[in-house]
Order: structure tokens, then sequence, then C-alpha cells
């Protein structure tokens, strides 16, 4: 979506454009404003599971985490975010998120060297990096969809924060929740596809289905 300062630059392009057919020397358009260069060349300095484990699943917590219950000697316990300092957390975990949907669409080894995941035996649980990287590399769209629902969601909290709408974080940790996991059963362990259709299927029919971020 173009930013304000595109939309300015792009009306006083066309404002040019008329002044200058009525003329008699008509002069050229000045080309339309580009984004500026980035400061230096992107280099990955770890892999996907690595990104995944010290970033992006425990920042996501600050999100998952803002709203539950607990069970305590005096009864459920509802935890939501009540101080500035609270969502503050949620924000920052939000953030993270955001940003690193731009990490996980840099080139990068899926795993570190020598490390297959758990993909040894006949049954094995999750596919190796490098059955991981064949997926995307055969269907890069699919692979930046996912991203890109990631993305979404993330944006859609740093909207809550600001209302401060605990309802609607709440929602927001499903939608989360559905865009890590769909991820993560496309690329890491698609055997356990059937079971979380059987479970998301019960779950439909008890809750409705969840909305997805956009």
């Amino acid at each position: 979506m173009p930013n304000g300062r595109n939309l300015v630059a792009g009306a006083g392009i066309v404002f040019l454009g008329v002044l200058a057919s009525r003329c008699d020397s008509p002069k050229p358009a000045p080309p339309a404003p580009t984004a500026p260069a980035l400061l230096g060349v992107l280099k990955p300095v770890v892999s996907v599971k690595e990104l995944m484990e010290n970033e992006i699943d425990p920042l996501s917590d600050n999100i998952f985490d803002a709203v539950s219950s607990r069970i305590t000697k005096n009864g459920i316990e509802d935890i939501v975010p009540k101080t500035d300092e609270d969502w503050a957390k949620v924000r920052i975990g939000a953030v993270v998120l955001a940003e690193s949907a731009n990490l996980l669409k840099i080139p990068r080894p899926f795993a570190p060297p020598g490390v297959l995941n758990n993909s040894g035996g006949p049954n094995a649980p999750e596919l190796t990096p490098d059955q991981i990287m064949a997926k995307v590399q055969a269907d890069k769209s699919l692979w930046n969809s996912h991203v890109e629902d990631l993305r979404a969601v993330a944006l859609e909290v740093m909207d809550i924060v600001k209302r401060k709408d605990t309802e609607a974080l709440l929602v927001a940790g499903g939608k989360l929740d559905e865009a890590c996991e769909s991820c993560h059963l496309a690329y890491w362990y698609p055997g356990d596809i059937p079971f979380h259709e059987a479970r998301e299927k019960k779950f439909t029919q008890e809750h409705g289905p969840v909305e997805k971020a956009k």
C-alpha cells in the first residue's frame, strides 16, 4: 500500500505532466521516486531452525501467554494485560514477529550443519533440512504466503495493543497459532496433517471457524 509521501509525489508528477502539455516546449516529467538502497548486503547469521528457537518462538510467547487462565487454590484466575508494561511486552512480541517475516525471506539453511532434525527411521516425524528446502524451492510463493500470514497476525496484534482490546488479543492468539502450525505442517512435520485436521474439525464444530488475519 503506498504511503502518503508516495501519493503526494505521484500527484506532483501528474500536475507537472499537465503543465508541460500547455507549454510550447514540453519537458519530460521527473522520474518517480524510488526506495532508498539498502545500506549493505543481507547476510543470514543463523539457520531457520535457530531463528525459530532463539527469536520467533520465545517472543511469540509474549502474545500467547498474555491472555490465559490458570487454576489456583482460590479458583480460576484469568490472566490479561493490565498495565502499560504488560501491553508493551505484547507489542514487543508483535514487532519482532512482523520483522522476522523479512528475515524468513532471506535465503538461509533450514538447520545448522550436521543437524538432520528428527528425521531418522521409517516413520520419521520430521523432514530433513534438504527435504524442507526442496519443498520451498518447488513452490516459493507458498512459502511466502505462510510468511505473510505470520506478518499479518503480528500487524493485527500491534493494532490491538493500541486499542488495548483483551478479547481481540485472545482471538489473535488463535490466529497466530494457526499461522505457525500451518507452516510447520507444510514443511517440518507434514506427517501430522491428519491428526491436526481431525483436531481442527472438532474445534470448528464446537466453536466455529477461526478467522484469518487480514
